[in-house]
């Protein structure tokens, strides 16, 4: 069957080692708008990967079909073009995907993180992530990490 998948895979760096990035699924205006920002996200995740510490360069992968038209079908060709690349590229959950809809690309793809049975979620670490980011800048700012009496706008 034909899927009608559109999909970039932007490859930042793989100094570290394979690259790492999530799979975004979002609708843009053009395919060149979707290239530009999933080479822009691709060159943010080398930049996370490398100061976690972790042996990952950075990447990104873009689906930007139209949200309503997502299907196992479409999912599932996602993860065969990325399991074709052979580990070069690991992906997971990112804006406009599922824990479920990574399960289904699993169907067809080893070189997935975040998975609900497998490593987790990866929504609890970003939430930790941001708040830790605030508390960084509250100290940077004020000379204290304190958010009590604060309203923060993200």
């Amino acid at each position: 069957k034909v899927s009608g998948l559109r999909l970039i895979i932007a490859v930042h760096d793989t100094t570290l080692g394979p690259a790492a990035g999530g799979t975004r699924y979002w609708r843009y205006g053009s395919e060149d708008e979707a290239i530009a920002d999933a080479l822009r996200l691709s060159r943010g995740m080398t930049y996370k990967n490398a100061s976690m510490g972790l042996d990952f360069g950075g990447s990104k992968c873009v689906i930007y079909n139209d949200p309503e038209d997502k299907s196992d079908l479409l999912l599932r060709a996602a993860g065969r073009f990325i399991e074709m690349l052979s580990g070069r590229v690991n992906t997971g959950e990112d804006v406009g995907l599922t824990p479920d809809d990574v399960e289904v690309m699993a169907q067809t793809c080893h070189y997935l993180v975040g998975r609900p049975h497998k490593s987790g979620d990866p929504s609890k670490a970003a939430a930790f992530g941001t708040y830790v980011s605030i508390r960084a800048s509250l100290a940077h700012a004020f000379g204290h990490p304190e958010t009590k009496g604060r309203t923060i706008a993200i």
